[in-house]
């Protein structure tokens, strides 16, 4: 899927600062990045991934920016060679295990060296603020001359350490160097640059090892045969990939459990790579001139064959597939799932060509709870087909069309509430025990339960309701199921087992010798937490435990009756007790069938 850059496909710039850039890739467009400069769309079209361009300014300013790949030997010259590309700095007193020393006069023996006695003034750098906004704007490299200019001038170079010295340089790069890197777009990078360049809190702070962490433990992946079974009267797929999911977060988790089923990116061959759009003078000069002089008939007949044909292509209903599919709970009139958009689906017009027109499926907490109260759930009337014909095309295409709308509608509605689910996955703001109330219900047994919050008292309390302690307590004295929920009971605790709180979070450290350290630099923010159970269905009645048992063997005992020391002795030999339960779950009596014996404690 990104193996090149394709015409109208949204791409990932990363800059030399650090950040990212989303652009579309529109041919015989001009891309522009801020302070790096700008480039022509068309120079990118077709090229892999991955590759780092840098931007050179023509000499004449009526030429357009020209674009160089950065090979990755220059990329990694410092890594590879270990010299310093920089003239004029420190004297290499590198130690064989990384670490800078230098020579005491006094002493004459090696110490460690640091930056104790470097001053970091501004004064110290030789150029001015007007000669370097003047060797910006008048160099046509990629930022290379500056930068050496910038280190020469500096007065203090030569106190710099070499990591020191490093990180000036790389400081300076960052800022200088017209240089970016094109990279796909995928859902951990779409995760990464909304957490990081855009607004945290409409995607709920979600990180990209979350994202990875709730599908695993949903279990979403791609699945190939079914059966079919019958619940509340409609027959339902078992077993094919269906998951339950609430997504408030602009659809980035139907994103990620799409990418994991394998539904998520079309592979059409429309989007030819190589199919730039021309601009309007060139697509005239490329068109094939008109033939003249030519007999009637044969003209006739060339037209018939170069007359492009119309395939007649099947209609596919939207949401129609019955397996490998996503159903979103949403709370609006419509869902927002508008970060599908960078996967190129729209949700209020999808494309037919798209996994998704058939295998995501939307309904409202409406149609799921009280389906007969939505106008789109009411079947409209129903005309005979003689009459239809007898209307214009505008009104009989709004009636084909409304009936299409309920089938779809009543259709997911239907399928949506006989249940059967493969996992439940729920990232929104609302309360987790309103949502688990109605949502629990509609998985099938063993389901995975995976409930995503920024903090985690909303899943301790949800933990607290599905605890052994409370289902011990149901148990024991079973309310009225019409009296549920109540107080004590919220939830049935019987459905759910297992109930776990996570959590998981990556951090970047700086390995270096002697310097090996967590970045401080990294963005904070909620930390994030799952919660994760597994669905169960509770048995039916009372459960009796039954099986055979083994013999046991007690010693014969007296007990002293009657009075005037008359004593009878009364033996309870329960040595040779067998159990022989029949049929019918009962005991029965070892013996002639005579009269029963009096029942005498034994004493071991």
């Amino acid at each position: 899927m990104f193996d090149i850059v394709r015409q109208k496909a949204w791409t990932v710039l990363r800059l030399p600062s650090g950040t990212y850039k989303v652009v579309q890739i529109v041919p015989n467009t001009t891309i522009s990045i801020g302070k790096y400069g700008s480039f022509q769309a068309n120079s990118i079209l077709g090229r892999p991934y991955h590759l780092t361009y840098e931007i050179s300014e023509p000499q004449e300013k009526t030429q357009s920016p020209s674009l160089r790949v950065v090979p990755a030997s220059e990329l990694h010259t410092e890594l590879l060679t270990g010299e310093t590309c920089v003239a004029g700095g420190p004297p290499d007193n590198t130690h064989d295990d990384g670490v800078d020393y230098e020579v005491d006069d006094a002493t004459g023996e090696a110490v460690l060296r640091s930056n104790r006695e470097t001053v970091d003034d501004p004064s110290r750098q030789k150029l001015s603020l007007e000669e370097i906004e003047a060797l910006k704007r008048d160099g046509t490299g990629s930022g290379k001359e500056l930068i050496s200019r910038l280190v020469n001038s500096h007065s203090g170079i030569t106190e710099k350490t070499n990591f020191s010295l490093a990180k000036y340089t790389l400081r300076k790069a960052r800022k200088y160097m017209r240089r970016f890197t094109v990279l796909p777009m995928d859902v951990p990078m779409l995760a990464r640059w909304l957490f990081e360049g855009r607004e945290p809190a409409k995607i709920m702070e979600l990180r990209e090892e979350m994202l990875s962490l709730m599908g695993s433990w949903a279990n979403v992946h791609w699945t190939e045969g079914c059966d079919t079974m019958t619940s509340n009267g409609c027959e339902v797929t078992h077993g094919c990939g269906r998951w339950l999911v609430v997504d408030d977060t602009g659809g980035l988790v139907v994103a990620a459990l799409a990418e994991r089923a394998g539904i998520l990116y079309a592979s059409s061959a429309e989007d030819d790579p190589q199919d730039v759009t021309p601009s309007e003078p060139q697509a005239q000069a490329e068109r094939p001139p008109i033939t003249q002089g030519m007999e009637d008939e044969p003209a006739e007949s060339s037209q018939a064959q170069q007359r492009p044909t119309k395939q007649q292509q099947r209609h596919v209903p939207a949401m129609s597939a019955v397996s490998n599919t996503i159903t979103v709970l949403h709370a609006n009139a419509q869902p927002n799932l508008s970060l599908l958009k960078y996967f190129h689906f729209d949700a209020s017009n999808p494309s037919p060509g798209h996994p998704l027109f058939t295998h995501l499926k939307t309904l409202s907490w409406l149609q799921l709870l009280s389906p007969e109260e939505d106008a789109a759930y009411t079947e409209p009337e129903e005309v005979p087909d003689d009459v239809v014909r007898r209307w214009k095309s505008g009104k009989r295409a709004v009636y084909f069309r409304k009936r299409r709308r309920w089938e779809r509608v009543k259709g997911v509605v239907d399928e949506a509430r006989a249940g059967a689910f493969d996992g439940l996955v729920v990232a929104s703001p609302m309360s987790p025990v309103s949502v688990m109330r109605h949502a629990v219900p509609l998985l099938r047994g063993g389901a995975p339960v995976v409930v995503y919050s920024p903090n985690i008292e909303p899943l301790a309390e949800l933990a607290d309701l599905y605890s052994t302690a409370r289902r011990t307590a149901f148990l024991s004295d079973a309310p009225d199921p019409s009296s549920l929920p109540s107080e004590d009971f919220p939830l049935n605790p019987t459905l759910v087992l297992a109930p776990t709180i996570q959590t998981a979070r990556t951090q970047n450290w700086q390995c270096l010798p002697g310097r090996t350290h967590p970045l401080m630099t990294s963005r904070g923010g909620a930390e994030g937490y799952l919660f994760t159970a597994i669905r169960v269905l509770p048995a039916e009645g009372k459960v009796e435990a039954r099986g055979k048992f083994k013999k046991r063997k007690v010693a014969k005992h007296e007990k002293t009756v009657g009075e005037g020391g008359e004593q009878a002795s009364v033996a309870a030999d329960v040595s040779r007790q067998e159990d022989t339960t029949g049929d019918d779950g009962r005991g029965k009596d070892v013996g002639d069938g005579s009269a029963e014996a009096p029942s005498v404690p034994a004493q071991s």
